[in-house]
């Protein structure tokens, strides 16, 4: 098969959620926090970069740790956390990575001449006075960072608001001298959280968290996470200081919204909290986000979609699929690992992949690892209960008689595969208890054009899935 890329579009033991896309120079860098396999928080990583040729997407390189817990000046031994960056080109040329740690609220910056080299810390964004933004009374608490250069104005973007703070009003921008870090302007709301929204476009999709700021067609595109946690949405201003309209959402992380194959509010994966923003990349839109993993909030990976813009610069919602930066259907044809599922549920719905305050649910299928952190070894799908439902979206396929599987785990039972989700049983693969990974084909013959594939099990036992070949 020619080279393909799926999601997540970095490898299935590599967890960068919060993925903000920068496009310098002719490559798309992705700059997020770092998430542990099998962490117990989020972000306890270092800064690392991943980059691909723009026109090439297939191509992710990593470029190695770009800056490390220990480097803050207020974190000297490395015990706070770096939450989601973001990374720009200041008016000298150099780059600028602005972040907040955990337990602060203020803004870090640190810079360093190139996209993907060894960044050293710059500064504190801070008031004339020399106050740190986030500091003086009257301050809102710093969070998520979004930035956007214009000339000599640096537009900062800042904010959280927890349905439960009475005294969030919403996302800010603060207006940065060239020097990237005295404030110039008083930050101003820009998008309404709970308590400021009724009455405004933004009533159902209040602002939570992960400001993201794009310039596209001479419009200011805010992307956000909104108090709903698995979706980004996005307002457009035709002015960087204010006047957004909310607009739509680009996309969620358990598919909520999407009706063209399945119930609008039906959720098809065990979503959860959500970052990311959009990038023209080779004349296409897409926008990246993450997915939970391993039944947890903690170990979140990369994901990207193709994205629709219409002819008013407006964008569909994106539904989540197993191809996403490929840029059209997979093959239909050869060997695909479990990993690249898109929806997985059980007849019990659940839109997130862990209770409020709880680590881990156990109760639904779930993306895993063998080993530890860092291990690069290929994931799997673990707790394919009965009536659990993996699905793979999309293979342009052509004379497929035969799929073979590869199971392991206590569990006797069958595969039983449809290309709808509530569609039409098409054949069966039987497995049987193997505590290594074994491979089992069943006859099933699917319509020859593009296809989604869904394989739901019933039995005894939670079998493990890692892959599926088409024959």
């Amino acid at each position: 098969m020619k080279k393909q890329i799926y999601n997540p579009y970095l490898p299935s033991w590599e967890y960068i959620p919060d993925g903000e896309p920068r496009v310098f120079d002719g490559r798309v860098y992705v700059f997020g926090s770092h998430d542990r396999f099998n962490g117990y928080a989020f972000c306890l990583n270092d800064y690392v970069c991943w980059s691909a040729p723009e026109d090439d997407l297939t191509q992710w390189r990593y470029e190695g740790v770009i800056y490390r817990r220990g480097q803050d000046p207020k974190n000297p031994e490395g015990e706070h956390i770096f939450q989601a960056p973001d990374v720009v080109r200041g008016p000298d040329g150099r780059y600028y990575l602005y972040y907040v740690m955990g337990g602060f609220s203020v803004v870090s910056v640190a810079v360093c001449d190139e996209p993907a080299g060894q960044y050293e810390f710059y500064g504190y964004v801070h008031h004339s006075d020399g106050t740190l933004l986030g500091e003086r009374a009257g301050d809102s608490p710093q969070f998520d960072p979004g930035v956007l250069v214009e000339g000599e104005n640096i537009y900062l973007y800042t904010g959280f608001c927890a349905p439960s703070d009475k005294k969030a009003e919403g996302a800010e921008v603060t207006v940065l001298e060239p020097d990237m870090l005295t404030v110039k302007e008083a930050p101003r709301i820009v998008a309404p959280g709970v308590n400021t929204a009724k009455g405004t476009s933004f009533e159902g999709h209040e602002f939570f968290e992960a400001s993201s700021i794009r310039k596209v067609n001479e419009k200011y595109y805010f992307i956000y996470s909104s108090v709903l946690y698995h979706e980004l949405c996005y307002a457009v201003s035709d002015s960087p200081l204010g006047g957004f309209e909310w607009k739509g959402v680009l996309v969620s992380n358990n598919d909520i919204g999407i009706s063209s194959w399945k119930p609008a509010e039906k959720p098809m994966f065990y979503g959860g909290n959500n970052h990311g923003s959009i990038a023209e990349l080779n004349g296409k839109w897409y926008i990246f986000y993450h997915r939970q993993t391993n039944g947890t909030s903690y170990s979140r990976q990369g994901c990207a979609e193709l994205l629709h813009m219409n002819s008013d610069g407006s964008f569909e919602q994106a539904e989540m699929t197993s191809c996403g930066l490929n840029g059209g259907p997979l093959e239909g044809k050869g060997e695909y690992p479990a990993y690249i599922v898109c929806c997985l549920f059980c007849p019990t719905e659940e839109a997130y992949s862990a209770p409020p305050g709880e680590w881990m649910d156990a109760r639904f299928p779930k993306i895993t690892q063998d080993g530890k952190d860092g291990d690069q070894v290929d994931g799997y799908i673990a707790n394919m209960k009965t009536g659990a439902t993996a699905g793979f979206k999309y293979f342009d396929c052509r004379g497929i008689k035969r799929i073979t599987i590869r199971t392991r785990g206590f569990a006797e039972g069958r595969f039983f595969v449809k290309t709808k989700w509530d569609g039409k049983v098409l054949g069966s693969i039987d497995i049987h208890i193997s505590d290594e990974w074994k491979a089992w084909t069943g006859d099933v013959v699917l319509p020859d054009g593009v296809n989604a594939l869904f394989f739901e099990y019933e039995g005894m036992g939670n079998p493990s899935l890692a892959s599926f070949e088409l024959e």
